[in-house]
């Protein structure tokens, strides 16, 4: 690092669980956001902020007036904009000195099988089942670190999968692909705006923490579920199911990236 990074990143090397060494880790790494939207706009912008050195954005929808109640990212100067430009020029203006690259594309299984090879952590922003099962099989494949995250109302669930231990679960241990539930969408159900930032953050401080080598969360055998109207905070216990379609052949030989 030169003396502009160690000043940027000073208030981070003050802290002993990340230093010098920590910091010149997330400049190193790379991470994969799938989603730039409710969620991904502030994960985004923390990781930004925080100087992961690589960050990979996409996500298939242009920006719109009504996610600006939420989506902290975008601008009314940016409504028509792809999602992922409006998020990528976002990000600039906070850390001009980190990679950024934007995919204005579909996350399907081929895309998110190659940025997962690619990636140290992965996040899950999307606001739809069936992706978020695509992320999940690309991040077992691939031994990646996953972060997901999903709000709708005044609620919210998250998790992480760790690919480093061998008894993290998986997205499908607990949510099984071949029992889809019932979509909710915010466009219908309606979304409290301050529910997808806390959960972005929490999102973000994972992935951070994933790329320090910070092994010791609860999520990463836990599920999150936070509650904005009582503003609570339940974390639920979660074990890799052996009969997983995904993970329960690949878990037992997970090492993780980092």
């Amino acid at each position: 690092m030169d003396d502009s990074q160690l000043l940027r990143y000073s208030r981070h090397i003050l802290l002993p669980e990340i230093d010098v060494d920590g910091q010149q880790k997330l400049l190193d790494a790379h991470v994969v956001i799938i989603g730039a939207g409710g969620l991904g706009s502030p994960a985004a912008l923390y990781l930004a902020s925080a100087g992961v050195g690589r960050i990979t954005l996409v996500d298939h929808d242009t920006v719109d007036l009504t996610n600006l109640q939420r989506q902290i990212a975008h601008t009314e100067q940016r409504v028509g904009m792809e999602k992922t430009l409006s998020v990528r020029q976002a990000l600039q203006q906070v850390n001009s000195t980190i990679d950024i690259r934007a995919l204005h594309q579909r996350a399907d299984a081929a895309l998110l099988n190659g940025l997962a090879a690619e990636a140290d952590v992965m996040l899950d922003c999307t606001d739809n089942f069936a992706t978020r099962q695509l992320v999940n099989q690309a991040c077992v494949a691939q031994g990646t670190h996953l972060v997901w995250g999903a709000a709708i109302r005044f609620q919210a669930q998250l998790g992480v999968r760790a690919a480093h231990d061998a008894d993290s679960p998986c997205y499908a241990c607990t949510f099984d692909p071949a029992h889809p539930p019932e979509e909710e969408r915010c466009a219908t159900m309606g979304v409290f705006a301050p529910i997808v930032g806390i959960v972005g953050c929490i999102q973000a401080a994972e992935a951070l923490k994933l790329l320090l080598g910070m092994h010791d969360s609860e999520l990463h055998r836990a599920m999150l579920l936070v509650d904005a109207l009582r503003m609570s905070f339940m974390p639920i216990g979660l074990q890799r199911r052996p009969t997983c379609p995904v993970c329960a052949a690949e878990m037992p030989q997970a090492v993780g990236k980092v």
